[in-house]
């Protein structure tokens, strides 16, 4: 017995390439090994050449092929006998692009070009964010997921459906890369402010996944995009002759469950624990569910509770420069009680309780949440959800949110109901009342959905609204000022956030992290900012953003002795 424990505690010591841990693949700054006797896809890697290099979209660069690269790699002929280098043909792309009016043009545009040349698309996006950002992302692929069956052309990720129960694992080993260090799924239940869009949710992962790589710096070949399959209840969708998933209404309950926690074993037994799982739309019951039961044995993010909440938290705390004060000077009021709304109170009740020594308790007090039945208040408690329980203050029933705003009087109200135009002028003017500078977040995506624009906030609040939403919106002219309205955007967090999880070789995610995250990214805000209504930094800035966030995540994980190998 005791030489068995001590042969393990020698392997579990010995870092050297041959030694090993159960579980897991190789791991890629050498610190731990997989086992050997793991099954692995059995493809054959070869170097591409000829006509094979030109449909390998990691290696293809186009007309940017050298004279001697089409030498060396049998590309004579299969190719015009100009050399365009990389910068030229981003300018002719950036043009062919600009010709599209339709932006869902633009969006299999440029997802064409990344199943061809990808180093070129990462270009195009890195050099042109601000641009293409609301194409790959929000609103445009909010149409693309809705028309995803029409425009599908190649797999971009892996689809494990129902069909695959107790094979998951062995569909993970289909994937040719083995070294992956980001998932993205989603079981496409609550895309965006959508709906349920079952197996076309995949446009979601797709397009987060390549901002971690334009945004944050992870490698494409880390990234795995994941659709989980249960069904749809979209009548449309099980309807439509061009739908690419299960043809059956969603799975619920125990079978639901089982499937997913198959699915969590298969991907810590095939990537190890330092892999991140994060967790996009799932629909409010499963969103909560999922992330309390694996967030103490996974290292899993949700970017729609936990992602949104540090945005919103450092656009709350940069906004203390405007409206003066500290967080616990202040009293927030929530226009929705999801799973965004919850995580992003829940996020700011920590900031106030860590700044002011308080019980979380007591911070949740300056807190407000408005469901669709109203105010949450004590009296309701019993018939309420169990995340919406802890935001039940003692006040009497309330039941719109006009009469909410002159109730509560809140510094600053947080749309996340996903209910398009509900900041009514009169809600605009109440909040304008009440503050000097209201904060107004209409945080809801896409932008039909948003509780209202940037426009109505400005003129609505006579010029003096510090306003901020979830989809772009233009700059306003109000009486001769420019102001240019911020956008709380998801990307300024989560690129950054998860390549610093993966650099620290993190094994779990914190809230700490999230907190030190939410801080960098306040501390960007310039007094230039500050001037023109500012309460998020320019999206041209977002890769130096991003490794600043990078960085204060990685130090906070080592700070709180997250371990950096998959022994805990």
């Amino acid at each position: 017995m005791d030489s068995k424990m001590k042969e393990k505690s020698e392997a579990v010591l010995d870092m050297s390439p041959k030694s090993t841990v159960e579980g897991g693949v190789e791991d890629i700054y050498g610190e731990d090994c997989a086992t050997e006797n793991q099954l692995i896809t059995p493809w054959a890697f070869v170097v591409s050449s000829g006509y094979n290099l030109l449909r390998d979209p990691r290696y293809n660069k186009g007309l940017a092929f050298t004279e001697n690269e089409r030498d060396v790699h049998y590309l004579r002929g299969l190719l015009p006998p100009a050399i365009i280098p990389q910068e030229l043909q981003e300018k002719r792309l950036m043009q062919s692009l600009r010709r599209y009016e339709v932006p869902l043009n633009k969006y299999v545009a440029l997802m064409e070009l990344e199943e061809r040349n990808e180093r070129l698309f990462y270009k195009l996006l890195i050099d042109n964010v601000e641009e293409l950002l609301p194409i790959v992302y929000t609103p445009t692929v909010g149409e693309a997921c809705q028309k995803y069956g029409s425009i599908f052309k190649r797999s971009q990720g892996l689809y494990i459906s129902l069909k695959e129960k107790g094979r998951i694992l062995e569909v993970l080993k289909n994937w040719p890369e083995r070294k992956i260090q980001v998932i993205v799924v989603t079981d496409g239940e609550r895309i965006l402010g959508l709906g349920d869009l079952g197996c076309q949710g995949m446009g979601i992962p797709v397009g987060k996944l390549a901002l971690y790589t334009a945004l944050g710096g992870v490698r494409p070949s880390a990234c795995l995009p994941i659709t989980i399959d249960v069904g749809t209840n979209n009548e449309q969708l099980l309807e439509d002759e061009f739908y690419i998933g299960l043809r059956q209404k969603r799975v619920t309950g125990k079978e639901y469950y089982d499937f997913l926690d198959e699915f969590m074993k298969a991907v810590k037994q095939n990537y190890g624990e330092k892999v991140l799982v994060q967790y996009e739309d799932f629909a409010n019951h499963n969103a909560f569910e999922l992330l309390a039961k694996y967030g103490t044995t996974h290292l899993v993010f949700n970017d729609d509770i936990q992602g949104t909440a540090a945005v919103v938290l450092a656009g709350l705390v940069a906004s203390l420069k405007l409206l003066g004060g500290s967080l616990a000077d202040h009293t927030f009021l929530f226009f929705g009680a999801g799973e965004a709304g919850t995580g992003i109170a829940e996020l700011i009740a920590l900031a106030i309780s860590k700044k002011s020594n308080a019980p979380v308790e007591e911070a949740r007090k300056n807190i407000w949440l408005v469901d669709s039945k109203g105010l949450i208040v004590n009296a309701r408690k019993e018939s309420l959800q169990a995340h919406k329980k802890p935001w039940a203050h003692e006040h009497e029933p309330v039941n719109n949110l006009l009469d909410t705003v002159k109730a509560i009087k809140p510094a600053a109200i947080i749309g996340t109901s996903g209910v398009g135009q509900t900041f009514t002028k009169e809600v605009i003017e109440a909040m304008a009342s009440i503050n000097k500078r209201p904060l107004i977040m209409a945080l809801s995506n896409p932008t039909a959905q948003s509780e209202c624009t940037a426009e109505e906030a400005y003129t609505w609040s006579e010029g003096r609204a510090v306003f901020a939403s979830g989809s772009p919106f233009p700059s306003v002219e109000y009486n001769n000022k420019l102001h240019i309205p911020s956008q709380a955007n998801n990307c300024y967090i989560f690129p950054g956030f998860g390549f610093g999880l993966v650099m620290a070789g993190a094994i779990r995610v914190h809230n700490d992290m999230l907190l030190a995250a939410s801080e960098a990214l306040a501390g960007q805000v310039t007094e230039e900012h500050y001037g023109k209504g500012m309460i998020y930094p320019p999206f041209g800035n977002i890769r130096k953003i991003s490794a600043h966030i990078a960085a204060n995540v990685a130090a906070k994980a080592y700070e709180l002795g997250e371990p950096v190998s998959s022994w805990i």
